[in-house]
């Protein structure tokens, strides 16, 4: 059982490391520096965290949340990719990203903390529940592999065409809701952070049964969670321009899904102990990337 006080210290410290960011956000004016630097904020962080784990989790509960939060990251780099699809469909400038990226994140820590609850719950009520997250993963993996229509992407989704014809959106970008012709109306900025709040409901539904693979301790997995998903606004920064070139990426991803699914359905029969784990998620992502970056093009003659 997590102390209470565990809870507490480790919300302050987010509120710090906040405080932290923001004031190199002030005192960095280069945009892709403020990245770097908040990526090794709170990747130094994270890793800070682990040794802090240690001394009440002992070396296994250590690695089970490291190991969460390398399969919480990777997992990660999907979004990325679609919170760049948004972007442009959006039309949202560079400069106004970051401020959609900051409320998107604060929205899923609450989605994800919820989340994280409610698995457990059912995990611990109702054992064939641990059979249903590993075919979610599974699903989640063949569609990682299936080869994506580049119309569908640019295509405008489906809500965002009907929820204009209900009510006018502004086409402003420097505040969420203005007043416009005396009334007052949502934006195309608020649209997005909306669109970015959905995807992450969405993702959420295959990395937390994922990370729900690697440790069943409440605090461990929300930790983990939360750590990883903190770091996303600098990462996205900083891998904007390298993400198209990740062309096999979705295959290291599609694997790491497998990966988690098969260790749900296999866990009463074979334990896949923490460090193990955490070996598979980093030799996967680090093959992916590396072939990725090997061979970004490759061109074939009919």
């Amino acid at each position: 059982m997590t102390p209470l006080s565990y809870w507490l210290y480790f919300h302050l410290a987010l509120v710090a490391l906040l405080a932290a960011e923001y004031a190199l956000h002030i005192a960095v004016p280069d945009t892709r520096k403020k990245a770097a630097y908040a990526t090794v904020l709170w990747t130094a962080s994270a890793l800070v965290l682990a040794g802090v784990l240690a001394r009440h989790y002992g070396r296994g509960g250590s690695l089970e949340y490291l190991a969460g939060y390398a399969l919480e990251q990777a997992l990660s780099i999907d979004n990325l990719f679609v919170f760049l699809l948004l972007f442009n469909m959006f039309r949202i400038p560079p400069a106004r990203q970051p401020r959609v990226l900051f409320w998107g994140v604060a929205g899923a820590i609450v989605m994800r903390g919820a989340f994280i609850a409610g698995g457990l719950g059912l995990l611990e009520r109702f054992h064939w529940v641990e059979y249903v997250f590993a075919a979610i993963l599974l699903v989640a993996a063949v569609r990682l592999l299936k080869p994506e229509n580049p119309d569908t992407n640019e295509k405008t989704p489906q809500w965002i065409t009907w929820l204009t014809k209900l009510r006018p959106i502004s086409e402003s970008q420097d505040h969420f809701f203005v007043k416009e012709g005396g009334r007052r109306m949502a934006t195309i900025l608020l649209l997005a952070l909306v669109a970015v709040e959905l995807t992450d409901v969405i993702f959420a539904l295959d990395s937390i049964p994922a990370v729900l693979s690697i440790t069943r301790v409440p605090f461990l997995a929300y930790t983990s969670n939360i750590m990883a998903v903190m770091g996303l606004r600098s990462l996205y920064v900083l891998l904007t321009a390298m993400l198209v070139k990740l062309r096999y990426i979705h295959f290291g991803l599609a694997a790491l899904l497998i990966f988690a699914s098969l260790k749900m359905l296999m866990a009463d029969w074979v334990t896949v102990g923490p460090l193990l784990s955490l070996g598979i998620i980093a030799g996967l992502l680090g093959v992916t990337v590396g072939a990725s970056l090997l061979w970004p093009k490759v061109i074939v003659e009919v």
